[in-house]
């Protein structure tokens, strides 16, 4: 097992990552001018924006995909998961150095390297991302019908993703992979942002705890600037089930599979993880620290 320091300090993104020096507002207002509305100065006489305020955020998101990677009319289906773009960003540069490490050091580019991305989302953030800054192409999954909807009309008005970005339908809620990948597949990498929670209460319960943080009038009602579909959100056994069958599905597409990646957000189930692929005897695996302000997460990287 060999751990990745590289790039990845406890306060600061990827080196090339476009967002590591904070947010420009004036710029993204202009990309975004619905932002605006939002936009207040803060104790620290920075500019900045109520981050437990979910169209806050979603403004702020929109805008940071207008101003950096080029993506028009960007919009995600109702109550569903708003990502983060700085930290989506950082994973799909990682995943840019894995795939340096078969190709000499140099990171592949171009629609000849092709990812899959497991439960896309509305959003398709990492397609969105990854085609842009590395011109890779991908297929997206999802098991949420109005999710692939939405998904399909953001890459529908950017015509040049068309080329880049196909779209699947998992049908079968018993498993990730099966069912999406043919057999003339071959993917030199799969990213995932797997379900954390293990219910819809152990969801709620985290949510307001740090929706309150977040607030400072502690009488508001929660709202949760941390929703999602189900879907999105919780899976039975949390985000260690979901990886492991995730890790075992992978050895039935071991053919098909370059690196196999994943967010892992509890450091608490690195090791049981690990203990799984090493038992499993997986050609390699990597774990890669990762930190946006206070978050903090980590990748978990394989092949067969």
């Amino acid at each position: 097992m060999n751990m990745i320091p590289k790039g990845a300090t406890p306060s600061k993104l990827h080196p090339r990552n476009k967002h590591r020096n904070g947010y420009q507002m004036e710029k993204l207002c202009k990309s975004n001018p619905a932002l605006l509305a939002f936009v207040f100065t803060n104790d620290f006489g920075t500019q900045s924006i109520d981050f437990a305020n979910p169209k806050a955020v979603f403004e702020l998101n929109k805008a940071l995909l207008v101003s950096e990677y080029k993506i028009k009319n960007w919009q995600i289906s109702p109550n569903s998961l708003c990502p983060g773009i700085p930290g989506r960003a950082d994973y799909i540069h990682y995943i840019a150095d894995i795939l340096a490490k078969d190709n000499n050091g140099q990171i592949p580019t171009g629609e000849k390297v092709k990812v899959l991305d497991i439960g896309t989302g509305s959003s398709i953030v990492y397609p969105l991302i990854g085609a842009q800054e590395y011109l890779w192409d991908f297929t997206a999954t999802e098991i949420d019908p109005k999710s692939i909807q939405y998904a399909e009309i953001n890459v529908n008005k950017n015509i040049w993703l068309k080329k880049k970005i196909q779209l699947r339908f998992q049908d079968d809620k018993e498993h990730i992979l099966q069912g999406i990948i043919f057999e003339k597949d071959r993917f030199d990498a799969v990213v995932c942002n797997p379900p954390f929670f293990k219910s819809r209460e152990d969801n709620w319960n985290v949510s307001s705890k740090k929706f309150q943080n977040l607030h400072k009038n502690k009488e508001q009602p929660t709202v949760q600037n941390f929703s999602g579909h189900p879907n999105e959100l919780w899976y039975p056994g949390g985000e260690k089930a979901f990886i492991s069958k995730l890790i075992y599905e992978s050895i039935q597409f071991k053919d098909h599979l370059n690196w196999v990646t994943t967010l892992v957000s509890s450091k608490d189930h690195i090791k049981p993880l690990v203990a799984i692929l090493e038992y499993h005897k997986a050609a390699a695996i990597e774990i890669i620290p990762m930190q946006q302000g206070q978050k903090i997460s980590r990748i978990l990287a394989w092949k067969w």
